[in-house]
């Protein structure tokens, strides 16, 4: 490594790039596929090593994270989804609500680590470099360590399951949140055998992924 701290830059290896693109696209939002057996502490250190290893603004590193073994934890937790679930369910059409209630959303009992991502606000100070005219990077920056953390996953074998459908001050109830840090992410964590080989809503019929096409624009939004 250079003086200043600089080091050559280049292409992964073949095999490296692969593997690469293999955790992106082969990442699953695993919600009924969990086994029993536990996550060793070493195996969850790697994967809490790499969600703290994810970019963030200013160096800001807003995240924590809560680990919940507990069962009597999670049963609150689940209890705060059943009910936040039944309101969600009926703010559909009555077409989807059928499939709406067949689809399982949660594996909060099931999975033997849950796992709340959160982001500290006050985290750096008032001012923080980058975070000037936006004051939302934090929340930005804390996503990117979920997304870390959900391919160092998939490559371990551990799959992951973002649970969305919560109201916050469940979360800070049960979790004994301060008022200056935010849930962003409640995760369930647990070895699987089988994932799908397509995201589950897509398999399931609820939705199907976009063209990559349709997504692009060039220079201006509409060219």
């Amino acid at each position: 490594m250079a003086a200043d701290g600089l080091k050559p830059a280049g292409p992964f290896s073949d095999a490296e790039r692969a593997a690469v693109y293999r955790a992106i696209h082969e990442r699953r939002d695993v919600r009924g596929q969990f086994l029993p057996d536990p996550i060793d502490d070493d195996l969850l250190m790697r994967l809490l090593g790499a969600a703290h290893a994810a970019p963030s603004v200013g160096l800001m590193q807003p995240w924590n994270f809560i680990v919940i073994r507990s069962d009597a934890v999670r049963q609150q937790v689940r209890a705060a989804f059943q009910a936040a679930n039944d309101e969600a369910r009926a703010m559909f059409p009555d077409e989807k609500q059928g499939l709406y209630a067949q689809l399982k959303l949660e594996g909060i009992t099931e999975a033997p680590v849950n796992l709340c991502i959160t982001c500290d606000r006050s985290r750096g100070g008032p001012v923080v470099l980058g975070r000037t005219h936006n004051r939302d990077t934090d929340l930005y920056s804390t996503a990117c360590a979920v997304q870390n953390l959900w391919l160092a996953a998939r490559a371990e074998g551990v799959g992951l399951g973002w649970v969305s459908i919560l109201r916050d001050d469940d979360l800070r109830r049960i979790l004994n949140l301060p008022d200056h840090v935010v849930p962003v992410a409640y995760l369930c964590l647990g070895h699987v055998r089988e994932l799908y080989d397509q995201p589950e809503l897509q398999a399931r019929g609820w939705a199907g992924r976009h063209p990559l096409q349709a997504m692009i624009h060039n220079e201006t939004w509409g060219d």
